[in-house]
């Protein structure tokens, strides 16, 4: 009746005005339906300019039910969706520079790789808005800390966001998937193992559980690994299923296991004794701590190591290089006068670790040279090469970033070289482009070079305007040697007739590393003030207490170093009964601004300085001071032999996971396996931390040698015996 009133109506005279009323109505309507219905993620937001207002995860004490928990994540994560979207967005457009101000590492790999990570953004970033509710708990327990926490805790602020190729909650790749089956497909590979991790790691994040790091009620029994590579097992670069003649024992690029190694690696087969030590390990080492099948073999035909009883020993000056290591390098002087070994050269790179005589000698100019050993390295040269006390890592070398920042080797050398530089739209000679300091050099030795490679090699170091400074013939050593100079600015590249590679752009990241496939377009040249690798450093050793004014952070760089001297000096040398005369290889895992590292150098000790990859990027300040360090994800095994180091130091670096590993317990295995049998760890911690991380490093026969708690804060110094369960 309603209607048939309302039709007669709009037939009157007045029908046009009630025509109109009836629209405006029906449009409020229609208005206020579609306001109820639509998705919140559609409501209008304002873009988040920072995250420093995002909590870390809520500590197992401050939980109250896990049902309320659950309604509260939800709730937070749909109002918040959009935010961090647009909050990305505005946030991948700005242009990254790698400099010290970046809250964390900014491992983008620009537009190619976007498609992959666009998915594990959001869900990150829902999981690290779900917590903020716990911030205000979380502040009342930091105000109970004691000062040194307080510290450690402005470090930890910056820790809270990464945005990253390989983010938070990923334990490895699956596999032995996709890899390279011919030259072509290298790209596709590494997309598909790129999108095997996304997977693995959203799985991961939806039953991930936040509690302790380590669980203090728990009970472990070990077992041997049975792996094919026995004693000499490397995780993530040997290969454990669908092994084949065809694609031989070591993958092309890491690739981890599903679930991170719980056993333990078993000693060589003829045993192991306590390594000689420093600098006797400069001139002979013990053969049964190195044996390896093929390790003899290649001794026939190389004459710088020869065994000689129960030790490998390196004769004084003899090299792959005839006429000797010391006349290759001085004929390297000649060539480049500007080379000044020890004082303008600090900082070098080896590819290869074919001939570890030539870290040896540049060691004795005062040159800090840390060795690639490259993962189809059969005769497994780099173990050598830790055995003897010289910086060494393994990685392979084919489709991914080095996992350094850019721009931070005086010097990059590869002697006797037979890497193909010029193939694959010459990526590897881009990737060394990348890491190589603006005006720092690139030394190149080859001999038989045929006029195809020969002429390949120069169109692509033309055609990223490297310069060759010198370039001859020994008559000695019958090597060619070619020194290259990489540009100090951007100007030449304007001046290119072929823009061939392309430059990169903007807002693609030259530290991004971590995961990332090379580049084949070129990184400009550092400009801004605010940008490392602008200047060159100061000669060494003054650049070791030089802050650079790329440097944001100096004040807490100074405070850093003087704190681990007062450490180093007070406690460390004389208080935890440590012989250091025994010690040469030590790795930091959780280096800030390199202070612990730069507080040992007296002691005539090397240290890898490892920056996690969701902490600060602080690695370009440590090559700067002209020390050397890697990115590194400490939920995978770290790129090295088995019985690696001497000492492992761990300053909150537990406390610091955040729950970001799904097996935390592994890290201890991991320490285990690349420590030496003698070795020591020590743990700088909460005790809350360092009461169940006793128990696991009893279990495993460690002998705690020192325990010591104050104000919720400890440490511990444990010792590795040779025992195996």
């Amino acid at each position: 009746m309603a209607l048939a009133r309302f039709g007669r109506q709009v037939k009157r005279q007045h029908g046009v005005c009630v025509k109109m009323t009836a629209v405006a109505i029906l449009g409020l309507c229609f208005i206020f339906v579609w306001s109820m219905f639509s998705s919140p993620s559609n409501s209008v937001t304002v873009q988040r300019e920072s995250f420093d207002d995002i909590a870390e995860p809520v500590a197992s004490s401050t939980i109250v039910s896990k049902s309320k928990g659950k309604d509260i994540e939800k709730h937070d994560a749909n109002d918040n969706k959009k935010k961090v979207e647009s909050s990305l967005k505005k946030k991948d457009e700005k242009k990254v520079n790698g400099s010290l101000p970046l809250p964390a590492h900014e491992h983008k790999s620009g537009k190619k790789n976007e498609k992959h990570v666009s998915k594990r953004k959001k869900d990150k970033d829902k999981s690290k808005l779900s917590n903020e509710v716990s911030k205000e708990n979380q502040e009342n327990q930091e105000q109970e800390e004691s000062q040194g926490e307080e510290a450690e805790k402005e470090n930890e602020d910056e820790e809270e966001v990464v945005v990253d190729d390989k983010e938070e909650g990923l334990d490895g790749e699956s596999e032995e998937k996709g890899e390279m089956e011919g030259d072509a497909d290298v790209d596709e590979s590494v997309d598909q193992e790129t999108q095997e991790m996304v997977e693995n790691e959203n799985e991961w994040k939806k039953r991930q559980i936040k509690g302790p790091v380590f669980d203090p009620k728990a009970h472990y029994s070990w077992k041997q690994c049975s792996t094919r590579s026995k004693h000499n097992y490397i995780p993530c670069i040997d290969v454990e299923s669908g092994f084949t003649r065809l694609h031989g024992y070591r993958h092309r690029e890491r690739t981890c296991p599903k679930a991170p190694p719980m056993c333990l690696v078993p000693l060589p087969h003829d045993g192991y004794d306590s390594p000689v030590h420093w600098p006797e390990s400069k001139l002979k080492v013990l053969y049964k701590n190195v044996a390896h099948p093929k390790l003899a073999a290649y001794m026939k035909n190389h004459n710088w190591l020869i065994k000689s009883g129960e030790y490998l020993m390196f004769p004084q000056n003899q090299s792959e290089f005839k006429g000797g290591v010391v006349h290759y390098l001085e004929s390297i002087e000649e060539m480049v006068p500007d080379i000044e070994w020890g004082k303008n050269i600090r900082v070098v790179l080896d590819v290869g670790c074919s001939d570890s005589s030539f870290v040896a000698s540049l060691l004795d100019k005062d040159v800090l040279t840390l060795s690639l050993g490259l993962k189809d390295d059969l005769v497994d040269l780099a173990q050598v090469s830790l055995e003897r006390g010289f910086a060494t890592f393994v990685s392979p070398f084919a489709r991914r970033s080095l996992p350094f920042p850019s721009g931070v080797f005086d010097a990059i050398h590869c002697g006797r070289c037979t890497i193909p530089w010029h193939a694959h739209e010459g990526k590897l000679l881009l990737e060394i482009n990348r890491i190589l300091r603006p005006g720092g050099y690139f030394i190149l030795s080859t001999k038989h070079d045929s006029i195809e490679e020969e002429n390949a090699m120069n169109t692509l170091t033309s055609s990223i305007c490297w310069n060759i400074l010198a370039h001859k013939t020994d008559d000695v050593s019958e090597v060619g040697v070619k020194i290259y100079q990489k540009p100090e600015s951007n100007d030449i590249y304007v001046l290119r007739r072929r823009i061939n590679p392309p430059l990169c752009k903007e807002n693609e990241n030259p530290d991004a590393s971590w995961y990332i496939p090379m580049k084949t377009c070129l990184h400009t040249v550092p400009s801004a003030i605010e940008q490392h690798g602008t200047e060159w450093p100061e000669e060494w050793p003054k650049r070791l207490e030089t802050y650079p004014d790329w440097l944001n952070n100096k004040e807490k760089a100074i405070d850093d170093t003087k704190h681990w001297k007062d450490i180093v000096d007070k406690s460390y040398l004389t208080g935890l009964g440590i012989v250091w005369s025994t010690i040469r290889n030590v790795m930091d895992m959780k280096a800030t601004y390199g202070g612990f590292a730069a507080a040992l150098l007296q002691q005539k000790i090397w240290v890898m300085n490892v920056v996690p990859v969701h902490a600060p990027d602080t690695l370009p300040f440590i090559f700067e001071r002209g020390l050397v360090g890697i990115y590194h994800d400490w939920c995978e095994p770290f790129g090295t032999y088995p019985r690696s180091y001497d000492l492992l130091h761990a300053d909150h670096f537990f406390s610091r996971l955040k729950n970001r590993c799904k097996h935390p317990v592994s890290i201890v295995v991991e320490m285990d396996r690349i420590l030496r049998p003698g070795g020591w760890v020590v743990v700088r911690d909460k005790v809350e931390i360092l009461d169940p991380l006793e128990a696991i490093l009893r279990s495993l026969r460690w002998e705690i040698r020192m325990t010591y708690s104050q104000n919720k804060e400890g440490i511990i110094c444990a010792q590795k015996t040779i025992w195996r369960p």
